[in-house]
């Protein structure tokens, strides 16, 4: 009787939506465990940004250390009467690069508390700040040089770590170190006394793009995700990191299983905001799409043509902070287009927008090769009451999608449409 009643608690609350039967564990990871509040210790609490270490997962059998810069509006003196909680936003780096303090400062400008890791088991140095602004100078820990090993540390980040790994113990992999490490970093800051625990999200980019779609679709506490270049289908079509995958013989099957962003974003429930640029090498426009497509919770799409990649263009986009607000801190939300439609000389996109949109344009490529090296073409559309009217593409484009701007400066942008092959 035991049996059937809890069994059939568990078959009501997946319905209901407040658990879900596999958020224990997913393998890799022990979900139970990285949801618990890591041990950490404070390194330096003398500045605006705070450094610290917590603990990580095992690596080469021993106890491993997490550093981190750590900034609120408390430790930048900037409190407003009366405010003690305050929303809570994990940052992640990309490839190559280190936790940025002038990142976790952006965002505690914001009004967030801000924890941003490294995830190659190194400590970067600490910040010097700009005396007339009291921000961290920009890019101090952007070369390698100016980070130290730790002894304690986890993996580093090179291909070694993140493909050749796979197979056999998992706690030498560093995608399964990655994504630990941001879980228990959340973890944390949930735990902290000026942080609401229940308004909380991630962004990271290019590599930290990629995290962020794994611990999206691993760590259902965030209320909303930002992936900023980083996708699935890594072992497909023009991605860079195909190569890599492919080496890997008769085990790159299990990489994809496991550590493929497609085969965890079917899980995602963390309403999320998918932003690329249009002729980014590393995570191709269709790759991207497919992900986007796999996502059955709310999403959105911010495609910028010739967007840089990198860590600071990869932080500026002004929609990455409003949609986070708009989830975590009452701001509103960006516009919402539709599904775009083909009627005769036209495309029809509908937009559900709180604010005014102020402008849209059709974007679409009639070149072919490498989606990095083709130019884009741009038409001016309509703007209507809760639609947008754009001109039908020429008859050889092979990629368009549509841009709506609202009166914010916010940019938003249609599911990416490819012709048929």
């Amino acid at each position: 009787m035991k049996r059937t009643a809890t069994t059939l608690l568990i078959a009501v609350s997946i319905i209901a939506g407040f658990v879900r039967a596999d958020d224990a564990k997913v393998d890799p990871w022990n979900l139970s465990a990285l949801k618990q509040v890591p041990s950490m210790r404070w390194a330096e609490q003398s500045g605006a940004v705070h450094s610290l270490f917590y603990a990580g997962e095992n690596f080469q059998g021993h106890a491993t250390e997490v550093f981190a810069f750590y900034a609120s509006p408390t430790t930048l003196g900037k409190v407003a009467p009366g405010k003690t909680k305050f929303p809570g936003v994990v940052l992640i780096h990309g490839g190559g690069g280190t936790a940025f303090a002038e990142w976790a400062w952006l965002w505690a400008k914001r009004g967030y508390a801000a924890i941003a890791m490294d995830l190659s088991g190194h400590q970067p140095n600490a910040p010097v700040y700009d005396p007339k602004t009291g921000m961290p100078v920009p890019n101090q820990t952007a070369k390698k040089e100016t980070r130290k090993r730790l002894p304690n540390g986890g993996p580093d980040q090179g291909h070694p770590e993140k493909f050749d790994s796979i197979g056999g113990d998992t706690s030498d992999d560093w995608p399964f170190h990655a994504a630990a490490a941001v879980i228990r970093a959340h973890s944390l800051l949930r735990s902290m006394a000026e942080v609401d625990a229940n308004r909380t999200a991630v962004t990271g980019i290019s590599w930290g793009g990629y995290t962020t779609c794994l611990v999206a679709s691993l760590d259902n506490r965030f209320k909303a995700a930002v992936p900023v270049y980083g996708c699935g289908f890594l072992f497909e079509g023009e991605s860079v990191q195909k190569p890599s995958i492919d080496k890997l013989g008769d085990r790159r099957q299990q990489w994809i299983n496991t550590y493929d962003p497609s085969s965890l974003l079917p899980r995602c429930r963390v309403p999320i905001l998918f932003v690329n640029g249009s002729n980014d090498i590393h995570y191709p426009l269709d790759s991207y799409q497919k992900s986007f497509d796999l996502v059955p919770g709310p999403k959105q799409m911010r495609i910028e043509v010739n967007m840089r990649h990198g860590h600071a263009p990869g932080w500026a986009p002004k929609e990455i902070g409003l949609f986070i607000d708009s989830h975590c801190n009452g701001g509103k939300p960006l516009p919402l287009p539709g599904k775009p439609s083909v009627e005769g000389d036209h495309i029809r996109l509908p937009v559900k927008s709180v604010t005014a949109v102020k402008e849209a344009s059709l974007h679409y490529t009639t070149d072919t090769g490498l989606r990095s090296k083709r130019k884009w073409q741009s038409l001016p559309a309509k703007i209507g009451e809760g639609v947008i009217i754009a001109p039908r593409p020429p008859a050889d484009a092979n990629t368009w999608f549509i841009n709506v701007t609202d009166d914010r400066g916010a940019m938003v942008s249609s599911t990416v449409q490819f012709a048929k092959q």
